[in-house]
């Protein structure tokens, strides 16, 4: 039997020490437009970013794994990068690399493989052909959004194949509650308790694919989506994992990972900061996900890992988790908390790394990518999950950062 794809396994060892830019007002939404102004925002973490983890065939490479490996988590994240930063030539490398290395070809035929990299055997290719569905997400929302925005055709079409593809094979109707997206393709998954992770559902996707695909599964996923949110955080804080149990009818701890929120929880409440103002469940969400706030209201340290059934912590969370409180922190207005959280990190934007201070790992500065950008006014997500990148306050390449 195959094994169940684990995208974001030891994501502690991916971690090291990092520098968090300082926070900017967050600028109102403006339309993209290619002229600059007399003042702009550099783009410097993005431009850190692809000179050393996107590989010039687009090939987005986490250096902190002994497979050198390539995710398709990796891929999406690059891509939707890239579209918010209007670069359009890394947007189509990494595209080109990720249809041709992870989805034999076509994303609109095939799934992406979720892990590339050195095998044990020699050579390269494909690790572990399952797909992650929130890599297949992010993917078709890049595409269908790099469509709208760069006005290209073509990559509205693939990208609405793909997500066809994740209907068909990543959403299942769960006993007693009904459709829902899993981790996987339902081919590896099984109930009766079927395993859910809560950070693969940003709520602005799923607001976004409700819009584009009106007949789909979307606005279904949405409902229990917001319905395992109230269901999993007794204490205010998200779990990794958690899983449906068609027998008990209920949400219940996740029967391989149990109620620990980590790693992959920490996206929920990036997601979560970053939802539009307009949105109708913000407020609930955010509720919801009040753990965090309030312990950062108290001036206590973020923990690494909570019990999120008794909301108990241990260890001091990662220099990267502070970008992803970043948006979350804006969003329920904890000023203090936020400087706290920015001032964990001495220096600024332009502040050089200390002497012998190792690079960014991968997904440390994905966080800080997202976090950073998004409190830049670099851009934001509106009502139904449009992106409004601000590419107009951009430093154009050839100007200092």
């Amino acid at each position: 039997m195959r094994r169940l794809p684990t995208p974001s396994a030891d994501r502690r060892a991916l971690l090291g020490a990092a520098g968090l830019a300082l926070a900017l007002p967050r600028l109102a939404a403006a339309q993209p437009q290619e002229p600059a102004p007399a003042t702009c925002h550099p783009a410097t973490d993005w431009a850190a970013f692809a000179a050393r983890h996107v590989q010039a065939d687009g090939r987005v490479i986490d250096f902190n794994t002994p497979q050198q490996q390539s995710t398709s988590e990796g891929q999406s994240y690059g891509m939707f990068f890239a579209l918010v930063h209007n670069d359009r030539a890394a947007f189509a490398r990494i595209l080109a690399w990720t249809e041709a290395n992870l989805a034999g070809g076509s994303l609109a035929k095939k799934l992406p493989a979720w892990q590339w990299g050195r095998k044990p055997e020699g050579g390269w290719g494909v690790l572990d052909a399952n797909a992650a569905s929130d890599a297949d997400l992010w993917i078709a929302y890049a595409l269908m959004e790099g469509g709208r925005l760069w006005n290209d055709a073509g990559y509205r079409t693939l990208g609405r194949s793909l997500l066809a593809l994740v209907v068909r094979d990543e959403v299942v109707a769960l006993p007693g509650l009904g459709r829902m997206l899993l981790p996987w393709p339902k081919s590896v998954a099984s109930g009766p308790q079927w395993r859910l992770n809560p950070s693969y559902m940003p709520l602005q996707l799923l607001r976004y694919f409700q819009q584009a695909d009106p007949t789909g599964p979307w606005g279904e996923v949405t409902d229990n989506t917001l319905r395992m949110f109230g269901a999993v955080t007794p204490k205010g804080f998200a779990p990794d994992w958690c899983a449906w149990s068609s027998d008990e009818r209920a949400f219940v701890a996740d029967p391989q990972k149990g109620p620990t929120g980590s790693y992959d929880a920490i996206r929920n409440y990036l997601w979560a900061g970053m939802l539009s103002d307009k949105d109708p469940a913000r407020r609930m969400l955010l509720l919801n996900l009040r753990g965090p706030g309030q312990l950062l209201a108290e001036r206590q340290p973020l923990p690494e890992y909570v019990d999120t059934a008794s909301g108990a912590g241990r260890g001091m969370a990662p220099l990267g988790f502070a970008g992803a409180m970043l948006p979350y922190l804006k969003a329920v207005g904890a000023a203090d908390a936020l400087a706290t959280q920015v001032a964990r990190v001495p220096g600024g934007r332009a502040a050089p790394a200390a002497p012998g201070t190792p690079p960014l790992p991968y997904y440390e500065q994905c966080l800080l990518l997202f976090g950073q950008a998004w409190l830049d006014g670099r851009y934001e997500f509106g009502r139904n999950g449009q992106l409004q990148p601000s590419w107009r306050t951009l430093c154009r390449p050839n100007r200092p950062a």
